[in-house]
C-alpha cells in the first residue's frame, strides 16, 4: 500500500541518494541490509512505509553519518495520526511449489564443537493448500560481523561459504527414514538457497493436501564464517518454533534473545531462555507458539573464553622476546642511516640480531604471511630491516625508502610484533619501488609485488618513525587479534 504521508518521502529521497553516492546497486543495497530486495525496492519507490528498524539497518549499510536517521524522523512527523497499516515482509513472498503449507512445529538446534557449527533442522509441515507440495525451500545465511556489512562482504568475498563446506544432507519422515535430493537455488558466497525435493532414491513422495510429514535438514559452518548469533525467520504460517543451543560447559556460554518485526524495534524475548546442564555440555532451549508472520527470533551468545586470557596476552609474548612494545617513542624516531661500505660490519651485526630475533618470534607464533623486523624494534636505531617471505626467502635491506608506487591499492589486516594484540585493515599499492643501499655500498632499486611489497612497506615505515596505524582509513579502527580469522593463511589477491 503506497503511503499517502505529503507529496513527497524525504526518507525514500534521502535513502536514494545514498544508495547512489554508495554506488551501491538496489540488489547489493538489500544484500549489505539482509532485506529482501523487492521490499527494499518497494521502500525507494515509496510504495511501502518504512520502519525504524529499516533506517537503522540503511544508515549502518550506507554509512550516512546520521542522514537516514534524520530523514526517518522527518518522514515520521509528517505521517498523519493513524493507526499503522500492516508493513511489508522483509522476505519474499514463499516461492511456487511451497503454497498451503503450513509449519505445525519447526525445531532447530545448534551445536558447537571445536570451532564448527553444526545445525540440524527439523520441521512438521501440513499441506494445507489443495495441490499437491513437491519441494521446499530453505536458506542458509551466515553473517560474521553483523552490524559491520563491509567488513562481512569482504570476509566472504575472500572466503566464500561453500557447498564443501556446508554438506547439506536432508531426510523425510521420523528418524531420517528416507533421504531426500536436494538442488541450489541461490549460490552465493554468504547465502545459499536450497530445493529440498520430496524425492529420493526411493522415488517420489509429494506432501499432498491434508497430509503432514516431517523433514530433517543438517549442515556444517566453521566458526570463521558464523558470527556469535542464531536466527529464526518466520516465512510460512507456524504454530510452534523452538530452538536449542548446545556449547561445551567449558566455553562458559552466555545466551540472549531479541525479537523483531517490520513494524516494532528489537525487544527482548517474552519468554526465558532455559538453561540445562548436561554433563561437559551447557544446554540453552527457547520456544514460542504462534510466532506471528515475518517475524524475527535472534539469539546471541558469548564466551567466556572470548574475553577471558587464556595465557598471557600476545603483545606480553612479544615483549618477552625482546620486541620493542609501541609505549616506547623510540618507535616514533626514524632511525639512522648506515655510511655503507665503512658500517658494513656494524650492518651485519645488527642483520645477524634481527634473524635471531626473527626465529624466537616464528618460535612462538605462526606466520603465513610471512613476517619482518627492524632494527628499531630490537631496540637498534639503526635503517636496517628484513622480511621472511611466506615461502622461505629473507629480505635484508639498509637504509631503504620507497620512491614509487603503482598497480591497485587494496586493503588487508596486518599485524605488528610491537602490538601484536590487534590487526588493523591498511591500505597499500600491489607495487611498490624500494631505493636501498647494499653493504658494499651500491645503491640499488628493488621492485616488489603484492604481499611481499605489503611486508616490505611496513618496515620501512618502522624505519621512518611511522606506524600501520597511521596509515589506516580515517574512522577504521584494529580489531582484537581474538576476532581476526587469518592466522596461518597467505595473502590473498
Amino acid at each position: 500500500m503506497a503511503d499517502p504521508a505529503g507529496d513527497v518521502n524525504a526518507f525514500a529521497v534521502e535513502l536514494e541518494r545514498w544508495r547512489d553516492v554508495r554506488g551501491h546497486s538496489r540488489a547489493a543495497l538489500a544484500k549489505a541490509m539482509g532485506y529482501d530486495r523487492s521490499y527494499v525496492s518497494k521502500v525507494l519507490s515509496g510504495a511501502e512505509r518504512p520502519s525504524e528498524a529499516f533506517a537503522v539497518h540503511a544508515e549502518t549499510a550506507l554509512r550516512a553519518g546520521g542522514a537516514l536517521r534524520a530523514a526517518f524522523r522527518e518522514y515520521e512527523a509528517r505521517r498523519p495520526a493513524r493507526p499503522r497499516p500492516q508493513a511489508a515482509p522483509a522476505v519474499a513472498d514463499p516461492p511456487a511449489g511451497t503454497g498451503g503449507i503450513v509449519v505445525d512445529h519447526d525445531d532447530a538446534i545448534l551445536r558447537y564443537d571445536e570451532g564448527v557449527y553444526r545445525l540440524t533442522q527439523r520441521r512438521r509441515l501440513v499441506n494445507e493448500g489443495g495441490e499437491p507440495i513437491s519441494r521446499y525451500l530453505i536458506r542458509i545465511s551466515v553473517d560474521r560481523y553483523p552490524g559491520d556489512p563491509e567488513r562481512s562482504n569482504q570476509l566472504y568475498s575472500e572466503n566464500p561459504l561453500t557447498w564443501d563446506e556446508i554438506e547439506l544432507r536432508a531426510w523425510h519422515g521420523r528418524g531420517r527414514s528416507t533421504a531426500m535430493t536436494w538442488t541450489p537455488h541461490h549460490d552465493r558466497d554468504a547465502f545459499k538457497e536450497v530445493w529440498l525435493l520430496f524425492e529420493g532414491e526411493q522415488g517420489h513422495f509429494p506432501l499432498y493436501p491434508g497430509e503432514a510429514c516431517w523433514i530433517e535438514y543438517e549442515y556444517t559452518v566453521r566458526d570463521e564464517h558464523w558470527g556469535n548469533w542464531f536466527q529464526r525467520a518466520v516465512r510460512l504460517p507456524t504454530r510452534t518454533l523452538s530452538v536449542c543451543l548446545d556449547f561445551p560447559a567449558d566455553l562458559a556460554a552466555s545466551v540472549w534473545g531479541l525479537h523483531t518485526s517490520m513494524t516494532s524495534q528489537a525487544m527482548p524475548f517474552a519468554t526465558a531462555i532455559k538453561r540445562d546442564d548436561d554433563g561437559d555440555r551447557h544446554v540453552f532451549s527457547w520456544s514460542c507458539e504462534d510466532p506471528p508472520l515475518h517475524a524475527r527470533y535472534r539469539l546471541e551468545w558469548g564466551f567466556r573464553s572470548d574475553t577471558a586470557a587464556t595465557g598471557p596476552a600476545p603483545t606480553a609474548v612479544m615483549a618477552s622476546l625482546g620486541i620493542v612494545q609501541d609505549s616506547d617513542p623510540a618507535l616514533r624516531e626514524p632511525a639512522r642511516r648506515f655510511a655503507l661500505p665503512s658500517e658494513a660490519e656494524d650492518a651485519h651485526r645488527v642483520v645477524a640480531e634481527l634473524k635471531a630475533a626473527a626465529e624466537r618470534v616464528a618460535r612462538a607464533h605462526t606466520f603465513g604471511k610471512g613476517m619482518g623486523i627492524a632494527a628499531p624494534q630490537i631496540g637498534v636505531n639503526r635503517a636496517a630491516a628484513i622480511v621472511r617471505t611466506p615461502d622461505g626467502e629473507v629480505i635484508t635491506l639498509f637504509n631503504p625508502r620507497i620512491i614509487e608506487t603503482a598497480g591497485e591499492i587494496d586493503e588487508q589486516y596486518e599485524g605488528c610484533l610491537s602490538f601484536f594484540d590487534v590487526r588493523g585493515q591498511v591500505p597499500r599499492a600491489h607495487t611498490i619501488q624500494v631505493e636501498h643501499t647494499s653493504a658494499d655500498g651500491r645503491t640499488k632499486i628493488t621492485a616488489f609485488d603484492k604481499g611481499v611489497a605489503r611486508l616490505v612497506a611496513h618496515e620501512v615505515d618502522h624505519l621512518h618513525g611511522t606506524l600501520y596505524t597511521d596509515r589506516m582509513r580515517e574512522g577504521v579502527s584494529p580489531i582484537p587479534v581474538e576476532q581476526y580469522r587469518g592466522t596461518g593463511s597467505r595473502w590473498k589477491y
